[in-house]
């Protein structure tokens, strides 16, 4: 159950899955309780926050109330039984949610939270979270009383949102588009003295000389004006130092400042060369914070390769793209296409490079890691093995590591292959320890945990999700949290009820928009939840399932009463594609296949799965369940 206050007070179950509450006053006892914030509210104070003048029976009313909400809210509470959300405690009641479930309180816990996070985390991070707002905080309130200080206390939150969002924009380089944001607010709120600072530095970093001079003065002249005082110090300092061009006022960091050092080694010159595979190494530091940086460098990346191959330089060429030693978990690529432009020109590299074992170790790693998913073929599983074999001859530990992870990628050819991934990750976190390499260490982690959960051992995956929220924290690696916040929700799954897992799946999804990742969060949500209803035995819900909609069709069909169509869907479906989640899509083919009585399909479904016999369904990727796979064959094995 989500409750939304950023805006007209609203609940949903879901998304699309609206709550009715009831009339204005009913919404506003809501509303009440979520400003206190899991506190007990009395039934006096209560009354006098819904009327100026209360009714002869507002005590009563104020109950009838609470059932009507206690029903909205929990619609499956089995009669007589304690209610979990909207309590009676002592003299009054109280809303016992999570932060997530609340928008206010979680707007307010993300803005207080974020520190000293980079930008492109910080630029994410505000980007989803003042998506929230739908209109004023509290809108229905209007100017009661219990209203106005928490309504200030969002505002004045969501104003500084908006400037550190302006900051973690201007930081990355995305100057213009901060500049026009900026724009507008100071235009709403120009007492705020730090929104007219940053729109004078966004235009000054634009080339806009000028237009941020022009800027301050007329801040100046606003701030005397209305408010009758003179700008702050910053304001005023920010001015002398554009006026003397200070050197410090240019990007020093971010996508834009590490591109523009790329970019200048166009030239050819033998130091423009090495600061070329230097800047590619510049690049991979920032693709491991996460959105805007891992989206700009990801682009940027195919640049500099095309960059150094009109060089004509294969060595050249075959370090920049094997400077890259991102590592990567999922095995479907973000942006495909360039993935394959990737794996083209190491091919065209290794053919043209002359014996040099260990830039052919990076390009056959590159490769092996590149080609995912849709993309795995035979050539790609043969160059992780290559590569991996050089790796070992060449006794490099970072590049073991690198080739490893190309290992990885190509070990979803077929099911049940958990516990070949846990001796692998085993192996990182070793290769990791003994040469102190960290991300080596957070991959092979975070391959622990998949292959735990796909083995149904959660202890195990507790223990290897503490350690890598331990080295995100130390080494500021925001995005690897993406997964332990998803294993807690797979974790959720697999031993509590189906309303709190379906609840934690939606927490779990919020923060994915802004991840950087669209390879992995790209009908992430939607599988999740029909696996859910598969492990649960209930219909999956008709909806868009993203790239998993082929596999998860016929079972709608099927569910439906269509048999025929769903029979003719599965005799024309492919096999899933080679990801984490094969194990589940198959499970949704074979439960397509039973309702429909479709035995080709059955035969075909069971000869997938029983490799995978002793594992969890979809746990393999550490995200979603779908079940025992032992329990989806014993199905077929009935119907057979």
């Amino acid at each position: 159950m989500e409750i939304g206050v950023l805006g007209a007070v609203r609940a949903q179950s879901g998304p699309g899955a609206p709550v009715a509450l009831g009339g204005p006053r009913q919404r506003a006892l809501l509303a009440r309780l979520v400003v206190a914030q899991r506190r007990v509210v009395p039934v006096p104070v209560l009354i006098e926050s819904l009327w100026p003048e209360p009714p002869a029976d507002a005590v009563g009313t104020v109950r009838t109330f609470v059932a009507a909400l206690r029903r909205a809210l929990e619609p499956d509470r089995v009669p007589r039984t304690p209610p979990r959300l909207l309590v009676t405690d002592g003299p009054g009641y109280a809303l016992r949610l999570p932060d997530a479930a609340v928008d206010a309180w979680r707007f307010a816990d993300v803005v207080d939270t974020l520190g000293d996070a980079p930008p492109a985390r910080v630029a994410g991070t505000l980007t989803e979270a003042l998506g929230w707002w739908r209109g004023p905080a509290y809108a229905e309130a209007g100017q009661a009383p219990w209203a106005v200080a928490p309504r200030t206390r969002l505002t004045e939150l969501r104003l500084h949102a908006i400037e550190r969002l302006a900051e973690a924009r201007i930081a990355l380089g995305e100057t213009d588009s901060a500049a026009a944001e900026l724009d507008a607010h100071v235009l709403e709120h120009p007492w705020r003295e730090e929104g007219w600072r940053l729109l004078a530095l966004a235009l000054y970093r634009s080339g806009r000389q000028a237009d941020a001079l022009g800027t301050v003065r007329r801040a100046r002249a606003v701030l005397r004006d209305r408010l009758g005082i003179d700008p702050g110090p910053r304001l005023a300092r920010l001015e002398r130092e554009m006026l003397n061009q200070a050197e410090h006022l240019d990007p020093a960091d971010g996508a834009a400042r590490v591109w523009a050092d790329a970019t200048a080694a166009y030239a050819g010159t033998v130091s423009d060369r090495t600061r070329l595979t230097s800047t590619v190494g510049l690049l991979r530091d920032l693709a491991v914070t996460g959105g805007h940086g891992l989206e700009a460098a990801q682009r940027h990346r195919s640049d500099a390769v095309a960059a150094a191959e009109e060089l004509g330089d294969p060595e050249l060429t075959a370090r920049v793209i094997g400077a890259y030693d991102v590592p990567a978990l999922w095995p479907r690529a973000d942006d495909p296409p360039r993935a394959r432009a990737l794996v083209r020109a190491a091919e065209r590299t290794l053919a043209a490079l002359p014996a040099a074992p260990a830039l052919r170790c990076r390009l056959l790693a590159t490769i092996a890691v590149e080609s995912r998913g849709a993309d795995a073929t035979p050539r790609a599983a043969h160059a992780a093995r290559e590569a991996e074999r050089l790796a070992r001859e060449l006794g490099d530990a970072a590049l073991l590591a690198h080739a490893l992870n190309g290992r990885y990628m190509q070990s979803f050819t077929r099911t049940g292959r958990a516990p070949e991934r846990a001796e692998l990750g085993t192996e990182l976190l070793a290769l990791a320890d003994r040469n102190g390499l960290v991300r080596p260490a957070v991959l092979g982690h975070l391959v622990r945990l998949q292959s735990a959960c796909a083995l149904d051992d959660l202890d195990t995956a507790d223990r290897h999700a503490t350690a890598v929220d331990a080295l995100a924290t130390r080494h500021d690696i925001p995005l690897v949290t993406v997964f332990t916040t998803w294993y807690r929700a797979l974790r959720t799954a697999r031993t509590e009820p189906f309303d709190r897992a379906r609840a934690a799946y939606h927490r779990a999804a919020e923060p994915l928009p802004g991840s950087g990742m669209p390879g992995l969060t790209a009908g992430l949500l939607p599988l999740a939840l029909a696996a859910l209803h598969l492990q649960h035995d209930r219909p999956i819900d008709d909806t868009d399932h993203g790239p998993a909609q082929p596999w998860l069709h016929p079972l709608l069909l099927a569910e439906s009463g269509d048999h025929r169509a769903a029979r003719t869907a599965l005799r024309t479906l492919p096999p899933p594609p080679p990801d984490p989640h094969a194990e589940a899509l198959w499970c949704a083919v074979a439960r397509a296949a039973l309702l429909s009585s479709d035995p080709a399909t059955i035969i075909r479904a069971h000869a997938a799965l029983t490799p995978a016999a002793t594992e969890i369904a979809g746990a393999a990727g550490g995200l979603l369940t779908a079940g025992p796979v032992a329990t989806h064959l014993a199905e077929l094995d009935r119907a057979g």
